[in-house]
């Protein structure tokens, strides 16, 4: 019986989105859901977003990425993918940290979305005023 290969796992944010993102030995295959990460994230932006971590660190086709991502959008989901697999790489290994801060992979990006206040009718957006 073979030993049970290590999993490595961390956690990624964006805005309302949060990315899961579990990591092993393998051929490089990367599911989002349990669905393809090209069939799951549709623009080629957000599929180019998802691989940053992998180019800066040239770590194609040597793991496979299992990740499960909830809330937000496409563009949200696919920042959080990118937090949780840059933080993840690191969790594999603590040298590929200065190469990814210098990248901006990991910093969580704070800017969410500004609650409505009362008495207007969004978070900045006032009603119309009139003199009379």
């Amino acid at each position: 019986m073979a030993a049970a290969e290590k999993v490595f796992y961390a956690t990624g944010r964006r805005k309302t989105s949060t990315a899961r993102v579990f990591m092993k030995p393998g051929k490089g295959t990367i599911t989002v859901n349990a669905i393809p990460f090209d069939k799951y994230l549709q623009r080629k932006t957000g599929q180019m977003i998802l691989q940053q971590p992998l180019d800066t660190t040239a770590m194609h086709g040597k793991f496979d990425l299992d990740v499960t991502v909830k809330g937000g959008g496409e563009a949200s989901q696919a920042g959080a993918i990118r937090h949780g697999i840059a933080r993840v790489l690191i969790a594999w290994n603590a040298e590929l940290r200065p190469v990814l801060k210098k990248a901006g992979l990991l910093t969580r990006d704070p800017r969410m979305k500004e609650r409505k206040k009362y008495g207007q009718r969004g978070a900045r957006a006032r009603y119309q005023y009139s003199k009379r």
